[in-house]
């Protein structure tokens, strides 16, 4: 092998390593985050919780991450990923070691919260670390690869936290993202923060400019996401209870068809990010996903109203089209901001998309009682309404 193979080689291989510790860091903060909510059945029973107040404590993380994503994008625009991934891990390891400890479900909620604030940490971070080692053209498939750390991170949280909180309670239970966290800290010391230029370097290039004043590609980026996560989040919310309640499936029988369809999803994702790079572009599938986000909540509205059986095949269609989109913005957010700016440009577009999820529950849970296909039609409305808001193709920024 000559020299110039071996540097090409090493270059791919650490590219590859930096993805996959992008892909732990986010995992880590996965599991505390959407883990706290399998500690309801344990709130409930062994702390006499009712079920509203148990989800006021199991929320308290999803309200950390909102409160602190931006200020940790700024953070590693400022310090670089390195430090932001093994500074927030690490806290959010101590706060679940304190939540271990709590005796009261004051303290328990707090630590909790403080937790999701840390957790943030690694939503802009490891984007960042996989958008900038990988070129355009590879970028789509790698940050794909990248998003189905959250289905991962669920996974490990639903096998081993739920017998857990069972068996010895939930201080025990959150043990496990204190330990994965830990462990993901620990690790992300070895992550080389992507090169950039100079600031002075980068100031003749005009990247310390703020993106935000130049052009509104970002605002529609931001706005297209936010409007592409309420069929999103109505699928992901209901379909468990959709299946029980209206299709008589067992408890069993729709936790199997949801988590085959995240699975889907996770792969679904791969898929759309490779096809971005083999056409050179993240807004023209981006509209296409929309489009089919449109005809795949109709259709799942539409036949579900008809008491149709085919409803179940449009369930795992909506599923997976529904997940799609959020590596291609992600990608083009990053792209467009530039390597001085990405990290608060895509705490802002976690944000936004965070906050819309935390309102599609309780909005569309009262249409759902009223009507599941009313709620599945209702949430179509949201993708068409994005797809004049997606911008044209724009030359990223790096």
């Amino acid at each position: 092998m000559t020299t110039t193979e071996q540097q090409e080689h090493t270059s791919s291989s650490r590219k590859w390593l930096m993805l996959a510790l992008g892909m732990l860091a986010q995992t880590s903060g996965a599991v505390f985050i959407n883990g706290a909510a399998f500690l309801i059945p344990a709130l409930h029973d062994d702390r006499g919780l009712s079920l509203a107040t148990a989800g006021i404590v199991v929320a308290m993380p999803t309200v950390g991450i909102m409160l602190t994503l931006i200020a940790w994008g700024v953070l590693v625009d400022r310090i670089g990923e390195r430090l932001v991934l093994a500074i927030g891990l690490g806290l959010t390891a101590l706060a679940s070691i304190a939540a271990y400890w709590a005796t009261s479900l004051v303290v328990l909620g707090l630590c909790l919260l403080v937790g999701g604030m840390a957790a943030a940490s690694a939503n802009s971070a490891s984007g960042r670390v996989v958008v900038g080692w990988f070129p355009p053209q590879r970028r789509g498939l790698a940050m794909g690869i990248r998003q189905m750390s959250v289905p991962l991170g669920v996974a490990i949280a639903a096998l081993t936290i739920p017998s857990i909180a069972r068996d010895h309670g939930v201080g025990p239970a959150l043990l496990v993202p204190a330990v994965i966290c830990a462990v993901g800290a620990v690790l992300c010391i070895g992550v080389i923060d992507p090169p950039r230029p100079n600031r002075a370097a980068a100031e003749e290039q005009g990247l310390l400019a703020n993106p935000y004043r130049s052009s509104a590609q970002l605002w529609r980026i931001h706005s297209t996401s936010i409007l592409l996560v309420v069929p999103q989040y109505v699928v992901w919310t209901y379909a468990l209870v959709w299946l029980m309640s209206d299709r008589g499936w067992s408890a069993a029988s729709a936790g199997i068809l949801v988590t085959v369809t995240q699975i889907l999803g996770a792969f679904g994702r791969m898929g759309v990010g490779a096809l971005s790079d083999r056409l050179g572009s993240r807004m023209r599938p981006l509209r296409w996903v929309a489009v089919s986000t449109v005809l795949s909540m109709l259709a799942l509205g539409i036949s579900d109203w008809l008491n149709s059986p085919v409803s179940i095949a449009f369930l795992v269609l909506a599923s997976i089209v529904t997940v799609a989109p959020n590596g291609l913005a992600f990608t083009a957010v990053a792209e467009f901001s530039g390597p001085y700016w990405s990290g608060r440009a895509l705490g802002v577009q976690n944000t936004g998309q965070y906050i819309a999820a935390s309102l599609v529950p309780p909005a569309f849970g009262a249409l759902a009682a009223v009507s599941f296909p009313v709620a599945f039609l209702v949430s179509s409305i949201f993708p068409f309404l994005s797809v004049p808001v997606i911008p044209n193709d724009h030359e990223s920024k790096d």
